[in-house]
């Protein structure tokens, strides 16, 4: 079939006739690409490009719609890039990593039930799995704090708080107990909330020392529930942060005679004896007194018992 090119092209003029492109190259008429349906397909010999409802491609496969792969698709460049769209996976997405072998790791798409969102942190680090982070329990501050939240959390464990655990060998703030076994390394701040059903073994409790009273001394309840003050002077005592009212508190006193001995105490006002009489204190040199007081009322009263006299 005769072709009639039109007269004085110029240079990259492009004539189509029956599907067929042909180029003015300057001198001579060149097959410059195919268009079949030029709409839908779009052959760009001269640039090596392919376009799909796209007449004009602008990469070596320039596709506008959607497009369906049935088989394995090997992508060699170095990104793949998805602009304002979702990835939509049904199944699974698999890990190779740099050795094709028998060993992946996968991301397991599991059948929502309802709509679900991960978000992942502005931030770096290692994604921790849920079998790590089950063993520990939450703490806010180095205290328990009652109800367990979640913010920032993974699997309902602060990622900050793991974090702190697993590169920490000592208890600080934003801590964690282990739930099941363990021992621990530091102190553990309750923070004034209630400890049930536990069974103790082998437990102290701390000796709080004054080794000479002088002529006043502070009994802090914040500092132990037994304390021991050996009576260098005539001694005025006062009582310290109790636990609130409706909570009972108590402590267990020794009073410690020096060697020189005739030492009294004056107590607080607040102290209620029985028969309303304070008790006379053993005052030979190096004698112990025990005595044990107890409060409901956060201090507002305090019930004054003598549990031992002469014990030295």
């Amino acid at each position: 079939m005769a072709i009639d090119f039109p007269n004085s092209p110029s240079s990259g003029d492009i004539h189509t006739v029956s599907g067929k492109q042909w180029q003015w190259d300057g001198e001579k008429w060149l097959a410059y690409g195919a268009s079949l349906a030029p709409d839908i397909l779009k052959i760009d010999s001269g640039n090596n490009r392919v376009g799909i409802n796209q007449t004009s491609p602008t990469v070596a496969l320039d596709v506008t719609g959607s497009a369906r792969i049935t088989g394995d698709l090997t992508v060699s460049g170095t990104t793949v890039t998805v602009d304002s769209a979702s990835v939509l996976v049904k199944d699974r997405v698999q890990f190779e990593g740099a050795t094709a072998d028998g060993y992946e790791t996968v991301l397991l798409a599991t059948d929502p039930t309802a709509d679900r969102t991960i978000t992942l942190p502005d931030a770096s680090g290692t994604v921790a799995m849920t079998s790590g982070l089950a063993a520990y329990l939450p703490l806010a501050g180095g205290a328990v704090t009652g109800a367990i939240t979640t913010n920032s959390t993974f699997d309902g464990v602060d990622i900050a708080t793991r974090d702190a655990v697993l590169t920490s060998t000592t208890t600080t703030a934003n801590a964690a107990l282990p739930k099941a076994g363990g021992t621990l390394s530091g102190a553990v701040d309750a923070g004034d909330q209630i400890i049930s059903k536990a069974v103790f073994k082998d437990v102290g409790e701390t000796l709080v020392t004054n080794g000479t009273s002088g002529s006043a001394a502070t009994i802090d309840l914040e500092n132990g529930n037994f304390y021991k003050i050996t009576l260098t002077a005539n001694c005025t005592l006062t009582f310290s942060n109790p636990p609130a009212s409706g909570t009972a508190g108590s402590f267990t006193l020794f009073l410690v005679q020096d060697g020189t001995g005739s030492r009294t105490v004056t107590w607080p006002g607040t102290v209620d004896w029985a028969d309303a009489t304070a008790p006379t204190l053993t005052t030979t040199a190096a004698a112990v007194d025990v005595l044990t007081f107890i409060t409901l009322d956060g201090g507002t009263v305090w019930n004054g018992f003598v549990a031992g006299q002469a014990m030295g």
